[in-house]
């Protein structure tokens, strides 16, 4: 089982390439960053979880590619993703040319994890129509493959157009970094199979996860994709105080990552939350 680390970085914290290469000593296979360019003062959106307050943190999450390129320089092996980017609130042309320079410097270690949003009055602020964010992400990942890919790209769709042109470097990574669902749900499987090579919902038990990919390898037999190619991460597993019975019990119903969330990263306390985790996780 690869065990990745969510870390919720912000001025306060300790700085990303110390996380980064923390984590790294330890043996953890993969370090995460989130996204939240902003958050309103005043959001009618609750928050999913607890009361409906959004934790301080969302609005001090730094911008997750220059933490990822400092924690590039700062580590050797480690995988290096975005958990997750709002691909709605980005260019796709300025983050496609972001993500190949990243995964090329840093020898082919990126991950794309994304998703598309559930604060509705953040994504609004950049001027999307939240009930539409899906098919612009969809849209958007597309002509970023595109870009990826090709040595003069050209896109023509509903949300984004251009003409050829050349954009370079390329990712290190053949065809592209692979890119990763974040979201749960209907929509996110039939996502994952659309555009993905890979899904990472949050916080399933073993159970629901064996559910779900009963019904995603069955949309992969539809649309004729091979289900073994995709990979399945766990945001923040339900461990019910035995970690290595839950690790068990993921891979069993195949799961292929665990993507941890330490809690404050103070800089004074940053390496002993990582060491007690990789401690109970990493086998």
């Amino acid at each position: 089982m690869k065990v990745g680390v969510l870390a919720f970085t912000a001025s306060f914290t300790a700085d990303p390439a110390h996380v980064a290469r923390k984590c790294e000593s330890l043996g953890f296979e993969s370090f995460w960053l989130p996204e939240h360019p902003v958050i309103p003062v005043n959001h009618k959106t609750p928050f999913p979880r607890g009361d409906g307050t959004i934790p301080d943190i969302y609005s001090h999450m730094i911008d997750p590619f220059v933490g990822l390129a400092l924690a590039a320089a700062a580590t050797k092996s480690i995988k290096l993703a975005t958990g997750i980017c709002l691909v709605p609130e980005r260019d796709p042309i300025i983050t496609a040319k972001e993500i190949a320079t990243l995964d090329y410097y840093s020898g082919g270690r990126f991950l794309f994890g994304i998703g598309a949003g559930w604060l509705r009055d953040e994504t609004e602020i950049f001027g999307v129509d939240f009930r539409r964010r899906w098919p612009l992400t969809r849209e958007y990942i597309r002509a970023m493959k595109e870009l990826w890919t090709k040595p003069e790209a050209s896109f023509e769709g509903e949300f984004i157009k251009f003409p050829p042109v050349r954009c370079n470097p390329k990712p290190a990574q053949r065809p592209y970094p692979p890119i990763h669902i974040g979201a749960g749900g209907d929509r996110a499987l039939k996502n994952t199979v659309a555009i993905a090579d890979g899904w990472a919902p949050l916080s399933l038990s073993p159970a629901q996860l064996a559910d779900e990919l009963k019904k995603l390898k069955q949309l992969c037999a539809d649309a004729g994709r091979d289900f073994s190619k995709i990979e399945i991460t766990m945001f923040a597993p339900i461990d019910g105080g035995d970690t290595r019975r839950a690790i068990r019990d993921y891979d069993a119903v195949g799961c292929h990552r665990v993507v941890l969330f330490p809690a404050s990263l103070a800089p004074d306390q940053a390496d002993a939350q990582l060491e007690t985790l990789a401690k109970a996780w990493i086998v």
